[in-house]
Order: C-alpha cells, then sequence, then structure tokens
C-alpha cells in the first residue's frame, strides 16, 4: 500500500492507496481513535481487487491535521474530502461512508454530486438526529473525552457494548490500537466529534431537513446493521423514502460497524453495487 500526506488547503490528509481502476474513497467513522484504515481492514484488500481504493484519515483524525469546525462538521470533512479529490486530480469518485465518513459522504454529494459517482453508506450520521433523543451509543461515543476524561475501560465500553453486536468478535489489538490513538494530546485538546454548540449547527447536521435530498440523482446503497444502538436503522428508511435512487439493505444480527463484523457479505454488495452489477 502507498502512504502519502497530501496538502489540502493547508492542511494535511494522510492517504493510503492500493489497487487499480475506478477510484473508491473509503471514509471512516468518527468514535475515538478511529483511522482510516483501522476502519476498514477486512475490506481494503478485497476491493482492491477491482478498485483504486484511497483511504484518508477524516481531517482531525489519525495522521491527518487535527480541528473540524464545530459550527458545521459535515460541511468542514466534506470540503476537505473534495479537495483530497482536487489534489489528486479526480473529477468524480465512488465514496463508501460509515457513520460520520457517511455524513461526510452525503454531504458531498449534496453540494456538489458531480463530484460522486456512486455512493454507499453504510449506518451514516446526521439522519433524523433532531427528531429524537441521542441513543445510548451516540451519547457514550459524545461524552468520551469530557467528565474524567478518555480512558481505556471507556472506549472498550463503547466498542462492545455500542459500536457491534457481538462484543467477542473485536479483538483486545483493536481495542488497544484505538486507545493509544485516542489520547493523541492534540486530539484530547481538540475532539473531532463534540456534542454542536448550537441549535443552528444541530439543525445544519440532520439530513433529513435537507429539500436536496429529495432531488439527489447519485445511486445510493444504504447498509444499516438491525442492531445498530449509535444511529438508529430506522434512518434507512428515511434515506430510501427521500432519496430518488436508493436502495436499502438491513443487516440482521449486526450493529453499527457493517464493514467489520459482515465484512463478507459488505465486500461483495459493496463491490457489485459500485459496479452498477445487480
Amino acid at each position: 500500500m502507498r502512504e502519502s500526506l497530501i496538502d489540502v488547503h493547508g492542511r494535511r490528509i494522510f492517504v493510503t492507496e492500493t489497487g487499480d481502476g475506478p477510484p473508491v474513497l473509503l471514509l471512516h467513522g468518527g468514535g475515538p481513535g478511529a483511522s482510516g484504515v483501522s476502519n476498514y481492514a477486512r475490506n481494503i484488500a478485497e476491493l482492491a481487487k477491482e478498485y483504486r481504493v484511497i483511504v484518508p484519515d477524516l481531517p482531525g483524525y489519525g495522521r491527518s491535521s487535527k480541528g473540524v469546525d464545530r459550527a458545521d462538521p459535515f460541511g468542514h470533512l466534506a470540503t476537505g474530502v473534495r479537495g483530497l479529490l482536487d489534489e489528486l486530480g479526480l473529477d468524480k469518485a465512488h465514496l463508501v461512508g460509515n457513520s460520520y465518513g457517511g455524513a461526510c459522504a452525503l454531504r458531498l454529494a449534496l453540494d456538489t454530486p458531480d463530484r460522486v459517482d456512486r455512493m454507499v453508506l453504510m449506518g451514516p450520521g446526521g439522519i433524523g438526529t433532531t427528531r429524537a433523543l441521542p441513543t445510548p451509543g451516540l451519547n457514550s461515543l459524545l461524552d468520551y473525552y469530557s467528565g474524567d476524561g478518555p480512558s481505556r475501560l471507556k472506549l472498550e465500553r463503547f466498542i462492545r457494548t455500542h459500536l457491534v453486536f457481538n462484543a467477542a468478535d473485536v479483538p483486545d489489538s483493536v481495542i488497544e490500537s484505538r486507545y493509544r490513538d485516542s489520547i493523541d494530546p492534540e486530539v484530547v485538546a481538540d475532539p473531532p466529534l463534540r456534542r454542536p454548540k448550537t441549535l443552528k449547527a444541530l439543525w445544519r447536521m440532520d439530513f433529513t431537513r435537507d429539500r436536496r435530498l429529495s432531488r439527489l440523482p447519485v445511486p445510493t446503497l444504504v447498509l444499516w446493521g438491525a442492531a445498530d444502538k449509535v444511529n438508529r436503522p430506522s434512518g434507512g428508511r428515511m434515506l430510501a423514502d427521500r432519496m430518488p435512487n436508493c436502495d436499502l439493505y438491513e443487516v440482521a444480527g449486526t450493529g453499527h460497524w457493517v464493514q467489520f463484523e459482515r465484512a463478507e457479505l459488505f465486500n461483495r454488495m459493496c463491490a457489485d453495487f459500485l459496479a452498477g452489477r445487480r
């Protein structure tokens, strides 16, 4: 795999690439200690058999520059990824996004649909978030850096209790790696995912209130774990009802991390959908 640090609007985005073919960006979730390669460890090699797989650390995470605009975090991430496309010389690419990365992909597609070929979203953030209280899983995520601060125990509880359906599926090595990354002093000083500061920011982060959603032409596949405890599975139906070109697949016995828990299913469905195979 090829690694590089790419300057985008004066900030660095760390990118890993492998494979040849149509370009696919894999956009990771926003949990503590998240990064591109760790989020898609069970998917990159398989997708690279058919695609040029581009895996960035989103702004604020991993080896990319820290700090996210709290007034419009989804817009900030989308601007960074769109700038990355520019720097890579890509007019258009497929987007695959999990959770926070799914919200980033959807915002990019809404703002500039001509830059997105096809899109796969797994439990994306920002779907009906102003219509109900936050889930226990989302509260656990948002509270990680508050109170007595980050700890390995808090991270393990979040991942094993809220992120996945079967806690035994997550190796201890994943917990250790994510914990080490979550206590990077720059991240602790400025966590990339926090509660919105204003009501305006909160409403901006709910895509179901965006009228452009009903006109978005990008072919989209939504995969949502039926046992997702972070973002409610009902969000999948909200998207399918509003988007004109959206397929929905609810995955039984699966939590928020579809690409990890059901890697074989995800890899097959993702590769087929992006290629236009039904």
